[in-house]
């Protein structure tokens, strides 16, 4: 039987989850496969215990299996403990009874999470009734004072509002407000803020800290982001292949870490890179002047027309690297689509090697499509899952009509080497590989036909950190050894500050601010820019706090 759980307020240090050799073995394909391997963990009241590692660290596995949530195979541990109840001995109705009102999960994907169909209030309330006895009058005031809690504006109206009328960052405090309704002793947040802009990011990491400090639970912060850990973690385990391989204080963790790979973690972030040498006679390789890109939007009598991209110039010289930062819908991806034709502008004139390439004719694409090439954010949608990748690779090849098939065939083996592959891999399939591997693979199409510019759309945001470091130092190898331009899309201002020569900003499909790379972080004009830098999580444990300080004043 489940031993009664009050939620009465234990003391601050009190243990909330206890978990010492916690083994998950998954089943499937008549295989077995363990994904979690003898872990402990200890979580306190008021504690924000952070669990660190890459994708297939076991992370999210230890959350499932904590929550209950194993139906394709076995949880064993020596202890399994929430607020003393044995988690190993309950039913399954027993552990759905026990989540949500003494431990709760805030899942990464907020729009997943909410049911589209329900109003966000309807939700809550139902959430309540279903663990309280409590009228539904009740349930609706306690969803508009939670919603008022976690910083939704105006809750007594949103409560009647649908998930796909919040934005994102709403849409996780949503989230948040839900995992706080039934006062539980433990948060478990999975990558809470991982698909959220740095700004938003900010605002959230700010939220779960002040609503551990006003309601006192715990908190299991599962992450792959450092500086999010640099932030926020009271006590950090390090998780990699199934295993912890350093735990303790974050303090001591991340300034004197003692395992190889939680060193390496922390070296992770790419060394800082010379700038090119710039003459200013020299005319720009790309120039864009008053580009625009207009998109309809709505329907009928609510149709308009929204600028995604509003007088944009821009100049990228020889060797240089240009990066382009902005937050979701700014306009920066729609800008490196009519960079490379694949849009091309409403107005204005894009040159490239002082020719006019604005309109998208075919001499227009030909003569971009060999000079400037793009280097996509998803290895895994832009590659094709049915081409070899020596296929994959030579076909800008086949289709300029370039060399010999065994001239192309020593081109992709060259073109492997040079990205740190191997020839032999080109006779292999894109699911062979991994993330970081296929986005070397999709360099190495890019710089098939030799081109002058690289344009780079988030290429490393969807890899994890150590790989993340990797990809950018070959990007910057690459520029030092061909000479080539890069611009580089991305929204994340503490990358790139250590690789570009020059930093510009969109915010709303305008180019608010751009300048030498150093100018811009520490003398930023523009308020928005200001607003992107005081976002940055800290990249020193040093600096814990600031984040924190530097949003409240921005609020």
């Amino acid at each position: 039987m489940m031993a009664p759980m009050e939620n009465a307020p234990a003391p601050r240090n009190t243990v909330v989850l206890d978990v010492k050799g916690l083994t998950v073995t998954l089943t499937g394909e008549g295989r077995r496969n363990r994904v979690v391997d003898g872990i402990d963990i200890t979580v306190r009241r008021g504690e924000v215990f952070a669990l660190l590692g890459e994708s297939g660290s076991g992370k999210s596995m230890t959350a499932r299996a904590i929550m209950g949530l194993i139906d394709n195979g076995d949880v064993e541990a020596d202890t399994l403990t929430l607020s003393g109840t044995d988690l190993l001995s309950l039913s399954a109705e027993q552990h759905r009874r026990l989540r949500g009102v003494h431990v709760s999960l805030v899942m990464q994907d907020a729009l997943s999470a909410l049911n589209p169909v329900l109003s966000i209030g309807d939700q809550i309330i139902d959430l309540m009734r279903a663990h309280r006895s409590i009228g539904r009058s009740a349930a609706q005031a306690r969803a508009v004072e939670l919603l008022a809690l976690v910083g939704i504006p105006s809750p007594d109206k949103r409560v009647h509002d649908y998930p796909h009328q919040f934005s994102g960052g709403q849409r996780q405090r949503i989230l948040i407000a839900m995992a706080i309704a039934l006062d539980p002793d433990l948060i478990i947040a999975d990558e809470p803020t991982t698909a959220l802009d740095v700004t938003v990011q900010a605002q959230i990491l700010d939220l779960l800290l002040s609503l551990r400090d006003r309601l006192g639970m715990g908190i299991l912060l599962i992450t792959h982001d450092l500086g999010v850990v640099m932030e926020v973690a009271d006590q950090v385990a390090v998780m990699r292949t199934g295993r912890i391989v350093e735990t303790g204080s974050a303090d001591v963790v991340l300034t004197e870490p003692q395992h190889p790979y939680t060193v390496q973690l922390l070296n992770s972030m790419p060394r800082d890179v010379s700038p090119a040498a710039q003459d200013a006679d020299t005319p720009p390789i790309l120039e864009g002047r008053g580009l625009e890109r207009t998109f309809r939007s709505g329907s009928g009598r609510r149709a308009h027309r929204v600028a995604a991209v509003a007088d944009v110039d821009l100049d990228l010289r020889q060797g240089e690297i240009l990066a382009i930062v902005g937050e979701s819908g700014s306009g920066k991806s729609t800008l490196a689509r009519m960079l490379v034709g694949l849009d091309s502008p409403d107005a204005g004139t894009l040159r490239y090697r002082d020719q006019d390439v604005t309109r998208g004719r075919l001499r227009d694409r030909k003569i971009l499509r060999r000079g400037v090439q793009m280097v996509f954010q998803d290895p895994y949608m832009s590659l094709n899952p049915r081409m070899t990748v020596q296929q994959i690779i030579a076909e800008p090849l086949a289709a300029t009509h370039s060399g010999t098939p065994s001239s192309r065939r020593e081109r992709v083996a060259e073109l492997l080497e040079l990205v740190g592959l191997t020839a032999e891999m080109g006779s292999r399939f894109p699911h062979q590989f991994s993330g970081g591997q296929r986005q070397r693979i999709g360099i190495a199409r890019a710089l098939a036909l030799d081109p002058d510019v690289l344009v780079c759309d988030e290429p490393v945001s969807a890899l994890d950190v150590s790989i993340r470091a990797q990809i950018i130092d070959l990007l910057c190898e690459l520029r030092e050894r061909l000479g080539m331009s890069i611009v580089f899309i991305a929204h994340d201002l503490s990358l790139v500050r250590h690789i570009a020569d020059r930093v510009a900003v969109m915010y709303l499909g305008e180019m608010v601010e751009i300048g030498e790379t150093e100018d811009v972080y520490l003398r930023a004009e523009h308020p928005y820019t200001r607003s992107l830098l005081s976002a940055i999580p800290p990249q020193t444990r040093a600096d814990r706090g600031m984040l924190a300080r530097r949003t409240r004043m921005s609020a």
